[in-house]
């Protein structure tokens, strides 16, 4: 499969090809690392509880994992597991020289405060980018070894842009959503490469005005198909993170995004679809900020993984 296909009128952006040749990029790297630098990077995702969607989520990224060739630590602890407990594992991972990235799945049972948890790893092997220092980073616009590791979602949103558009400076782009996972740190992605940013949400005024001034608009709100097709300024590039599952009758269900996408595909130069479009990017960017915090962890210049 070509990196886009063409449909009536919108550019779809592939996001499944684009993760296919990102984790290719992220395995080579992973040799490279293996054979000059006897390093393996290793990431450990602490599951707790059971939650099924969480479940094939987490051996998802095992196996996507060990493909790269990187050693996967799988900690699966119970539901009735205590939030000092849970603490206690995170320590014990932080304080692990083979493990250089710490994944904590969300969400968490009822007695365990996530931001508690999240603020006990280790900054440098926080790989989901949610810690405060990493925020602050990125934030800061941190450099070098003090770059921050970035969010996956609006990672793998920015790499989907930049592979599509090249370069993004003086783009007017609209965020709608504002969560610390992927509305603000999008933000910021984005000004760091001298867009326009707006970040829209439940309280913006006039939010289809809003969004139909925008060559980028991201949508990251988890209603499905809120944004229409006349939200879309034409020729946009629309980046649809949401990803629903609605009643599709006959006691099925399918998958949308944010975007009506038949609508805005009529209107947008190019739009990413759902699923295969910013989903597959997740897990992708994961193993990516992986090797970029085995390298700082010994001292390397991480590899430059974004290219298309």
């Amino acid at each position: 499969m070509s990196d886009t296909a063409v449909s009536a009128a919108a550019t779809v952006i592939n996001g499944k090809a684009f993760a296919q040749g990102l984790r290719g990029r992220v395995g080579s790297a992973v040799e490279v690392l293996k054979r000059d630098h006897g390093l393996t990077p290793g990431l450990a995702v602490v599951l707790v509880g059971e939650d099924p969607a969480s479940q094939v989520y987490v051996r998802s990224k095992g196996k996507q994992t060990v493909e790269a060739g990187m050693n996967s630590y799988e900690h699966r602890l119970p539901e009735t597991t205590s939030q000092d407990a849970l603490l206690a594992k995170v320590a014990e991972l932080n304080a692990d020289p083979a493990v250089h990235g710490i994944l904590v799945q969300l969400p968490l049972p009822a007695q365990i405060d996530a931001q508690t948890v999240i603020a006990a790893i280790d900054p440098n092997k926080d790989v989901d980018g949610f810690h405060v220092i990493n925020a602050g980073r990125l934030m800061t616009g941190a450099t070098g070894a003090a770059a921050p590791l970035v969010p996956c979602t609006p990672l793998g949103c920015l790499m989907l842009l930049k592979h599509h558009l090249g370069n993004l400076s003086g783009l007017d782009a609209v965020v709608v959503g504002r969560s610390n996972i992927v509305g603000k740190p999008m933000g910021q992605l984005l000004l760091a490469e001298s867009c326009t940013v707006t970040t829209a949400h439940s309280r913006t005024r006039d939010l289809p005005a809003v969004c139909r001034r925008a060559d980028i608009l991201v949508a990251a709100v988890g209603r499905p198909e809120m944004i229409r097709g006349d939200w879309v300024k034409p020729g946009a590039t629309v980046i649809d993170v949401g990803i629903n599952r609605i009643d599709a009758g006959g006691g099925k269900t399918r998958l949308v995004g944010d975007v009506a996408y038949d609508e805005a595909a009529a209107v947008a130069g190019a739009i990413t679809p759902v699923p295969g479009g910013v989903g597959p990017m997740t897990i992708a960017c994961l193993l990516a900020n992986t090797v970029t915090a085995a390298c700082r962890a010994q001292g390397l210049t991480p590899p430059d993984l974004n290219a298309g």
